[in-house]
């Protein structure tokens, strides 16, 4: 190959400077192909083609027949096992000599019994160093072992990227050998791409440019490819160049290597296991390589594990998992984030929240010796108000993300910045300026870095996170080696390899100027991941509640009973289940069916396991207690309640019943006579009308339903005030046209605003149901489409100041989005949406593209609209996207996105939701015996459960906040025998200031507007 003829004339032109004529040909032509050089064929290549993950162990033991390069595999998601059988030429002694291996699938290599490398084409992985210099004495000959998924770094979509995977997709070996890697020749394409890109990126106008192009020029001139002693001189100039320096006010990149590893998305969750394998065995053997390289591991699927994926890897490959511990005594490898996953920063409840920092926490203190200081979160979908408050009380002060930098309006004003919570807490936050958590080290990449910097002269460091990712791979040693040469160089930032913990200290040591933040961090994109795949949402609300329970139960039956053993691995396994449910692209439902229906498999072990023990927990807790047959009614919520319950009665019938009971207490159930103490309550009155109509009335709120079941009038009875818009209606079913620009399942467009259509049903389809009493209801079909039809039941209970909604659809659409909406004669301009532990305010406008951009936004249990005195809730018991545009509240129930799940909600959905007038919020009633109960209406116990710390001191932890935005000094009554109280933080530490004074079986609690507090109880020994 002949040499690219030299540039001798220095080119001034612009022309010239933009094409590198001669420096791009050179390293194309007559470098690129020099990396390899003498090569052979595999001495011998068999494989087995299997179904299942196999062990190595059980792998190796298998029948392997004859392989060769070329042959195909598959289909998607089996594993073909190559078993390698080499010998490397005398001849190539002194050499670094490669094993060469591209296929489409995603390879490990193992080698003595061990993993020892990642092999991903997509991951420009495609060889595994044997020997860096073959020695007279090291062995010729040697047996490897490949296993390769029949899968690519992300997934095996058919077409683009997030299409459903092609199941009958089939993989091939295309290379196969030993051959000699030449490192000189690659650190000279690793200068030369450097100095083209220095040229380029800093342009025709800048003196530097021209030194970096003069110099790749001269490097050309001097090189000749088939002399390799001509090398050295060649490295010699760039080596010049490089090693001139700038000054002290360089911005400074700290580069840190990173791997992200979603835990299920385009494929299933045991393929990540494998994916965490490949990526960090990977990392390991660069960070033996580059002693200076520092591999963040985070609880994300980014830079490397959650703490699910790392007990993962713990349990199938020891010994990996062993040096990884290593790497981290040495601080290589650095574990970041502390959550169990990286959880949506949204869907979760707050307790949810709480515990994937409590799970991931404590699995890092005892793996690691040590827990994570920094929470990384980079590929979430927004971060509720809440999470500064949630970190502050899990040891963490400081956040790294960057997906704002997605939003589709409103460029988001800083990189480095103070978030400030909905309570005030605050956390040092930055956002990498290269708006990606997948660079590569380039000099474009670095440039980027710098000038796309929001926060210049506030802030002059700056993150850069390196590798592979979404589908691991991680870094590669070309990415390293760029960023070493690039370390200190005149014209650019600094790069300097760096841990997060040195970044963040870098960025408080000059943090005085920095901007804060407060509220939200909207992400102005992917809203539609609050709807789609509706039963993995209403999973998730059904699973935390029955944590929830079985939590409360068991903590007063611990409480009450020397007997009784609290389930505290079985709660965690149930737990730690749920947690990973709530995965950024599971629990949005941003995720291929197989994923989905393994998530719908976890909810039932929840519901399953969860019932199982919170029978046992309800048959300790009131064993011995009084009632007919033996039934009793536990309440798990923090006020009383007085409702219409549907009891049973002997031959599996039911009849209703009004009970009251307690705040977390329980009642007999009230004996079986038609004699219902209805007063002072009005019973329950239903009217048919001439015209079909249906009227409901139980004193309280009035409702009025036209023939095809829409809301014409929704009176509060006591002040007369109607909630429902002159002229309109509520409970209008309406259908939008739902076609995103790319990303299918995750994406609703403003734009489908316009294509909205009410769905209308046919008049005389209203009938009653249940005709007054204690409960009256009335129902009604429509159809939707010629393909989807709902049927719906519209319940009112005695004493109750809501009207239910209990609804049935069968969904068999493409693209489309069905909403329900009700207008209300409220004005306001702003709306009130439930968040974790308390709650945040909306515009109702669009008067700015910051508030247009909140079209369509999640909240979770309530969404309500008030004016002075009045208002209107629309509550919800499993649905998550919501909107409040002028007066019209509106709740998202189903979409039906094609990709990456063609299936995604088709079938038949069960959900239910309230409307309640109201005047202001009132005061929680009184209670009679209960275990717990708070004098003020603000606060709200939200858990009880049994301490980590237990069960060698009987502790209960109970985690309560303030709803209603203020300060608060309350009075919380035990009816538990408590031995001792002390707050303690999210991760149940106790604070050595907060031992509480027990006074009467009260403790007197101080709360500050939505701050959430924890108590630690010790118990006293129960009687026997």
């Amino acid at each position: 190959m002949a040499a690219a003829p030299a540039l001798k004339h220095w080119r001034t032109t612009l022309e010239r400077v933009e094409k590198f004529v001669s420096p791009l040909y050179f390293t194309d032509c007559n470098l690129r192909g020099r990396l390899f050089g003498a090569s052979c064929p595999v001495a011998v290549l068999s494989s087995f083609l299997t179904p299942e993950r196999l062990p190595y162990q059980e792998a190796v033991q298998r029948d392997f027949r004859p392989a060769q390069v070329g042959d195909s595999f598959g289909p998607t998601w089996w594993t073909c096992w190559f078993r390698v059988e080499l010998t490397i030429p005398e001849a190539w002694v002194g050499q670094e000599v490669h094993l060469c291996w591209e296929s489409d699938g995603e390879g490990l290599v193992w080698r003595d019994g061990e993993p020892v490398q990642g092999l991903t084409k997509e991951g420009e992985k495609t060889s595994y160093v044997l020997t860096d210099r073959l020695g007279e004495r090291d062995p010729r000959s040697l047996t490897l072992y490949v296993e390769v998924a029949c899968n690519g770094l992300l997934g095996a979509g058919k077409g683009s990227m997030i299409a459903a995977p092609d199941p009958e997709k089939m993989f091939q070996l295309s290379r196969a050998e030993l051959a000699v890697f030449h490192r000189d020749v690659h650190m000279l394409l690793v200068d030369l791409e450097l100095l083209l890109g220095i040229a380029k990126g800093l342009g025709k106008d800048n003196q530097r440019s021209f030194q970096a192009l003069y110099t790749a020029n001269q490097m050309v001139n001097v090189c000749d490819p088939d002399q390799p002693e001509t090398f050295p001189v060649a490295q010699a100039l760039a080596s010049r160049f490089f090693g001139q320096h700038g000054g002290e006010s360089q911005h400074t990149i700290h580069a840190t290597g990173h791997c992200h590893i979603d835990t299920a998305w385009l494929w299933p969750f045991k393929e990540t296991v494998r994916k965490c394998a490949r990526s960090w065995v990977t990392a390991l053997q660069l960070m033996e390589r580059n002693p200076e390289f520092i591999f963040a591991c985070s609880q994300l699927p980014s830079t490397c594990p959650q703490a699910q994926q790392l007990e993962w890897v713990k349990s199938r490959y020891p010994g990996l998992y062993s040096r990884l511990q290593e790497f981290a005594c040495r601080g290589q490898f650095v574990p970041v984030g502390g959550t169990w996953v990286e959880m949506d920063g949204n869907l979760p409840s707050g307790e949810a929240m709480v515990r994937q920092f409590l799970q991931g926490q404590n699995f890092f203190l005892q793996e690691f010796g040590k827990m994570c200081s920094e929470f990384w979160l980079p590929d979430t979908f927004g971060y509720s108000a809440q999470l500064p408050q949630i970190m502050h009380g899990c040891g963490i002060r400081r956040f790294l993300s960057q997906k704002l930098s997605w939003n589709l309006v409103n460029s988001f004003p800083h990189h480095t910045f103070f978030w400030e919570g909905l309570d005030g807490s605050r956390v040092l936050v930055h956002f990498p300026p290269g708006d990606s958590y997948g660079m590569q080290g380039s000099v474009e990449e670095v440039l980027k870095t710098v000038a796309n910097n929001r926060d210049k002269g506030r802030a002059n460091h700056s993150a850069f996170l390196f590798g592979f990712g979404d589908g691991g791979g991680g870094p590669t040693q070309t990415m390293l080696d760029r960023l070493k040469r690039l370390s200190n160089t005149d014209g650019l930032p600094r790069v300097q390899l760096s841990s997060p913990r040195q970044l963040f200290s870098a960025l408080e040591s000059d943090s005085e100027q920095l901007c804060t933040w407060v509220g939200e961090l909207f992400l102005e994109l992917h809203n539609g991941t609050y709807t789609t795949h509706a039963q993995i949402k209403k999973g998730n609300r059904e699973c935390e509640r029955i944590l929830h329970d079985v939590e409360l139960l068991s903590s007063l039956a611990l409480a009450r009973s020397a007997q009784f053993l609290y389930p505290a691995a079985q709660l965690q396994h149930l737990w730690r289940l749920l947690l990973l449910n709530q995965f950024h692209d599971v629990v949005t439902g941003s995720c291929i069916q197989m994923v989905a229906e393994e998530a719908m498999c976890h909810y039932e072990d929840i519901r399953s396991h969860g019932n199982t023990l919170l029978s046992a927990a309800a048959a300790a807790l009131c064993a011995g207690e009084p009632g007919p047959e033996g039934l009793l009614i536990v309440n798990t919520l923090p006020w009383k309640r007085t409702e219409v319950m549907a009891l049973p009665k002997p031959g599996g019938a039911h009849s209703l019943a009004l009970v009251t009971v307690p705040s977390m207490g329980y009642a007999p159930v009230p004996p079986p006579t038609s004699l219902q103490p209805l007063l002072p309550q009005q019973p329950v009155f239903v009217v048919q009308e001439t015209d079909g109509s249906v009227t409901l009335d139980n004193g309280i709120i009035r409702v009025k339903l036209d023939p095809t079941g829409r809301l014409t009038s929704l009176v509060l009875v006591a002040s007369g005030r109607e909630a429902i818009a002159e002229g309109a209606v509520g409970n209008q079913f309406v259908l939008f046209d739902d076609v995103p620009l790319y990303w299918d399942a995750w994406d609703v467009m403003d734009y489908h605003l316009e294509t909205r259509k009410p769905v209308l049903g046919q008049a005389g389809t209203l009938a009653v149901g249940t005709e007054g009493g204690l409960r009256g209801s009335a129902w009604f079909l429509l159809q939707i489409s010629p393909n989807s039809r709902l049927s719906q039941e519209v319940v009112l209970d005695v004493g109750c100041p809501y009207v239910r909604f209990h609804t049935e659809v069968h969904w068999h659409e493409a693209h489309k989005f069905l909403k329900v909406e009700f207008p209300a004669r409220v004005r306001s301009s702003q709306a009130t949406y439930e968040i974790q532990f308390g709650h945040l305010q909306r515009p109702t406008h669009y008067n700015t593209s910051w508030d247009w951009a909140r079209f369509e936004v999640w909240a979770h249990r309530w969404m309500d609209l008030s004016e002075h005195g009045f208002g209107l809730a629309l509550l919800n018991d499993c649905k998550y996207g919501a909107s409040v545009r002028g007066s019209i509240l509106s709740l998202s129930l189903l979409r039906a996105p094609k990709a990456p799940d063609a299936t995604a909600d088709t079938g038949r959905h069960e959900f239910t939701y309230a409307l309640m007038p109201h005047k202001a919020p009132s005061p929680a009633p009184a209670t009679s015996w209960s275990a717990f109960s708070v004098s003020s209406p603000a606060v709200l116990l939200e858990t009880v459960k049994q301490a980590e710390s237990s069960p060698q001191r009987r502790s209960l932890v109970l985690r309560l906040y303030e709803a209603h935005g203020s300060h608060v000094d309350c009075w919380l009554h035990l009816s538990l025998p408590v031995q001792e109280a002390i707050l303690c933080d999210l991760l149940e530490r106790p604070d050595p200031a907060g031992h509480l004074t027990l006074r009467d079986s009260r403790l007197k609690l101080t709360f500050s507007p939505f701050q959430v507090l924890s108590l630690l109880l010790v118990l006293q020994p129960p009687p026997h």
